[in-house]
């Protein structure tokens, strides 16, 4: 009889922790910095990375790792770890494998953090981004590589943008130039698309999103597939393939083989910056991702019936959501996000001004102006006015998003309370 594998369903409820005989059904939270040992040789050997356990919260502690290992279970990967946010994730995944003189590539529309993090703070680090359109023909994608690149990075659904990756496009460029693909998974989840089933190498999340689902506490992750071979291109990633001084000589990929990524973002990045999650949040994160099946669904229902008030609407030019029939990325959605993408939309207002932006938003009373996005609650954005305001309407335009550009997260309220909420908005204009 054939192995069944539990649904994802079942894994966001099982995944991760498994009590033994007495011990507590629920996840522990081990709200603990430091861990006893009887011997100096058994604590050193956890130095040595020669032996893998507990010693200091900052590198790793047992429910922040039940949780990653949970999420890794989900998107089909070989390992993962929390951090203290998305942004930690997405600069460990660059970090981790980029030095002073490399290039990356990241396609164009992702997250106003992200980009200021990829655009301006790693160039300060000596790290060079070029941003390429995810509507790029294939020359002009390929003549972004160059003989340093190190990765490609993109977001499966675009934040603020909506707009669709087509991730196995992308995986075959990156691969063909012997480089990993890392894709960002925070708005569809694993729940409505596994990046690495498409070719994706690295995932990362900003677990403060949908994972959690409840906007009560801020973490990442970073998972691992496991399946890009370090090896055979040595010479692009000696971090990986060629002796640690600072761990007596350890070669990673000898020594962990498909964990060799994720145990060097824990040995090195997490012991040097810290940027650790708290058992704490871990651990509702956990009780998050147990309801994440069934609020996914919620939002998708949601997001449905509200993108259909909004083309009905006669004050609305535009609206662009993953998986309507009407987006440019239809096509990509159907064959990514079959089940749906998530809730978070966008669309535009025929008076462009940010003015008259500014005043619907105002005139909102259920769904809150927030920066926040992607969990219970509905929100609101104007990405001009508050996430990317540094930004001049020329860079908007570059980055991918429209000056008149609104991005509207739909929570699991009831949808008719929601659409009377816009009606009245709509009414104030």
């Amino acid at each position: 009889m054939a192995e069944q594998h539990p649904h994802i369903d079942t894994l966001c409820l099982t995944a991760g922790w498994t009590p033994k005989n007495g011990e507590a059904r629920q996840l522990p939270i081990y709200q603990s910095t430091t861990f006893k040992y009887e011997s100096t040789e058994q604590m050193a050997r956890l130095f040595d990375l020669a032996e893998s356990g507990y010693f200091y919260s900052r590198l790793a502690n047992p429910t922040c790792d039940a949780v990653a290992a949970k999420i890794t279970k989900l998107e089909g990967g070989a390992a993962g770890l929390l951090t203290s946010s998305g942004q930690a994730a997405n600069f460990f995944a660059v970090f981790n494998i980029c030095n002073a003189g490399d290039h990356f590539i990241a396609t164009n529309g992702i997250y106003g953090g992200t980009f200021n993090l990829f655009a301006v703070t790693l160039k300060k680090m000596g790290i060079d981004c070029t941003f390429v359109s995810l509507d790029a023909t294939d020359e002009e994608i390929q003549a972004a590589f160059h003989p340093n690149t190190k990765l490609v990075f993109s977001e499966t659904v675009t934040n603020p943008g909506c707009r669709v990756c087509d991730i196995e496009r992308w995986a075959g460029f990156a691969h063909a130039n012997g480089v990993p693909l890392v894709v960002d998974n925070t708005f569809p989840t694993p729940v409505n698309c596994r990046p690495i089933e498409w070719g994706a190498d690295i995932v990362t999340h900003s677990t403060t999103k949908y994972l959690d689902g409840q906007g009560r506490c801020v973490g990442g992750c970073v998972i691992d597939s496991g399946k890009f071979d370090w090896s055979a291109h040595a010479d692009k990633f000696p971090g990986l393939t060629q002796p640690d001084e600072s761990y007596h000589g350890l070669v990673y990929t000898e020594a962990f083989g498909a964990a060799a990524y994720l145990v060097k973002i824990v040995a090195q990045l997490q012991r040097d910056f810290g940027c650790c999650q708290s058992p704490q949040n871990a651990f509702l994160l956990d009780n998050g991702i147990e309801t994440l099946h069934l609020r996914m669904e919620r939002h998708v229902h949601n997001a449905r019936r509200i993108v259909d008030f909004l083309k009905n609407n006669p004050q609305v030019a535009w609206v662009n959501y993953a998986g309507d029939k009407d987006s440019q990325d239809y096509t990509l959605a159907q064959k990514y996000l079959p089940n749906g993408s998530c809730g978070v939309l966008c669309f535009g207002l025929k008076d462009k001004s940010r003015e008259t932006a500014v005043r619907f938003l105002d005139a909102l009373r259920l769904i809150s102006i927030a920066t926040h996005v992607a969990d219970a609650k509905s929100c609101v954005l104007h990405p001009a006015s508050h996430t990317h305001r540094q930004l001049s309407d020329e860079q908007l335009e570059a980055a991918g998003i429209p000056v008149d550009l609104i991005r509207l997260s739909i929570g699991i309220e009831n949808a008719d309370d929601l659409i009377a909420d816009l009606e009245q908005a709509f009414q104030q204009l």
